[in-house]
């Protein structure tokens, strides 16, 4: 199974099947992964959107790009110290033709403020720009969410475009 890992955690990336097991039943994904099953707590918002990505994007993209999938499917965010899914990040596709990859990310609302996701984002950022065609990673997020905000300023994320209250950040190479 491959995966990357920083001092604090390991990162999962999915394949087809894993997201069809994850789709019917987080705890059997978790499972069958040998870790202990999470009991997350997600936004409703996170929700709506998790389950449009596994139709509209993970599962679909996954298939069409097998040997690809890194760059289509949810990469699990472990806590190595308790072998459990603290939560999710992944790429939005390929990186386009000025060599730019997307990152979004989820933490489990009962691991927030812990640096899980300033450390998974710099691990899954590194392991991006170990790619020669990627150039810079790419993130949105909301004006009014501070949290994340903050995440993408410790690290070394710009500013580079409001959108009405959409802000896009990058960081290059």
């Amino acid at each position: 199974m491959f995966f990357i890992q920083s001092q604090r955690l390991q990162m999962i990336p999915l394949t087809h099947a894993q997201l069809l097991l994850l789709k019917q039943d987080r705890k059997l994904l978790e499972l069958s992964l040998g870790l202990r099953p999470s009991a997350m707590k997600i936004d409703p918002l996170y929700i709506k959107e998790i389950d449009d990505a596994f139709d509209n994007f993970w599962l679909p993209n996954t298939l069409a790009f097998p040997d690809k999938h890194l760059w289509y499917t949810a990469w699990e965010i472990v806590l190595k110290s308790a072998n459990t899914v603290v939560g999710g990040m992944g790429f939005a596709g390929y990186p386009n033709e000025a060599g730019e990859a997307e990152i979004g990310y989820m933490i489990d609302a009962n691991q927030h403020n812990k640096g899980f996701a300033t450390e998974a984002l710099k691990l899954l950022s590194q392991w991006a720009f170990t790619h020669e065609f990627v150039q810079a990673i790419i993130v949105h997020t909301y004006a009014d969410n501070l949290p994340s905000r903050r995440i993408l300023d410790k690290c070394g994320f710009t500013l580079i475009n409001d959108d009405a209250g959409l802000l896009t950040y990058n960081l290059k190479k």
